[in-house]
């Protein structure tokens, strides 16, 4: 059965590359808007809004118990997180010290803000029905430096905009088919929807608090945008980042907190962007005589900001500006 599935799907993925497919795509944002009103239709726009977004995490997964001030391991200078071993699973190989790495993040709560001087970001799981195959994307970027960190992004907006496979634009595809096996593509499937028409829109959006508005009609513009063919990267961010500063930051929650990780070991997250992030890495001697296999694997947590009008940023892997001529100044067994 699951090799007719396959089958099926490697037969659909031809189709849709093919030259006739790309030459008809400008229809299919006909067929979304009608899809988005018939869903909406007859009571199912309660439905729609009562759907999980594809990746759920809030601050309020946020675990706050041994977390240290920004003063914790002031004057201490970090060592290159990136030139510890690579573990096989992905990630790095661990031993005590302080380490640190610039390195590639992405946005995962469109209609949301950038991040602001004084939000305090803290280590939260990566939740919902879309978490599997977003850190699985972001694990296989890894090994495929030819894709643009753009592209990426793109893919991941569109992911969390609740925008089926089959919807998506030729280039998005391309992005996903490169990144996932044909098994992983299947994860795309489910929990989609379809380009809501501004009168539903309205609608929907007097249903919805005001903090979520911004957040639901975001994504309606980025599954449009999605299946157009013909988006650029910035079209989407003009909906996916909003401009301007984010609510008043929690003072409860300052810049530079550091998260107790849940192996024991401490992280902080301090991000320039939404793209860029630098993340931050205490061990603890004692702790690795009694964990020895310590792993930091970035994708498997999300940097979650306390203030609600900002966005939570995945992390990855891959160290941006890496100087490998640097080397450790201490011995890990």
């Amino acid at each position: 059965m699951k090799t007719y599935k396959y089958f099926v799907l490697s037969i659909a993925l031809c189709v849709l590359f093919s030259p006739y497919a790309n030459a008809q795509f400008g229809g299919l944002g006909k067929k979304l808007f009608d899809k988005g009103a018939e869903m909406a239709s007859g009571g199912g726009l309660n439905k729609i809004l009562k759907q999980p977004q594809a990746i759920t995490t809030s601050f309020n997964d946020v675990n706050k118990t041994g977390s240290k001030p920004p003063s914790f391991l002031e004057g201490q200078q970090p060592q290159p997180l990136y030139l510890l071993p690579k573990a096989l699973a992905g990630g790095f190989k661990l031993c005590a010290g302080f380490f640190e790495m610039t390195c590639k993040s992405y946005c995962l709560h469109a209609g949301t803000r950038g991040p602001s001087k004084g939000d305090g970001y803290m280590l939260a799981p990566v939740l919902g029905p879309k978490s599997a195959v977003v850190i699985r994307i972001l694990k296989s970027a890894e090994t495929h430096p030819n894709v643009r960190q753009h592209d990426i992004q793109v893919l991941l907006w569109a992911i969390i905009a609740r925008t089926r496979f089959v919807d998506m634009g030729a280039d998005i595809k391309l992005t996903a088919t490169t990144l996932l096996t044909t098994q992983e593509l299947l994860m795309l499937e489910g929990g989609a929807l379809g380009v809501l028409p501004a009168n539903l829109m309205d609608k929907a959006k007097g249903q919805l608090p005001p903090a979520v508005q911004a957040v639901f009609e975001a994504e309606n513009n980025i599954r449009r945008l999605a299946a157009s063919g013909n988006s650029s990267y910035e079209e989407m961010e003009r909906y996916a980042i909003l401009a301007g500063l984010a609510p008043q930051p929690d003072p409860d929650v300052p810049s530079g907190i550091w998260s107790l990780h849940p192996d024991g070991y401490y992280v902080r997250y301090s991000p320039s962007s939404y793209s860029v992030t630098r993340v931050q890495v205490y061990v603890p001697k004692e702790l690795i005589s009694t964990k020895p296999d310590l792993v930091y694997d970035g994708p498997n947590g999300i940097a979650c900001p306390a203030n609600v009008g900002a966005q939570r940023l995945a992390q990855t892997n891959e160290p941006l500006n890496p100087d490998y001529t640097k080397k450790l100044n201490i011995i890990c067994k």
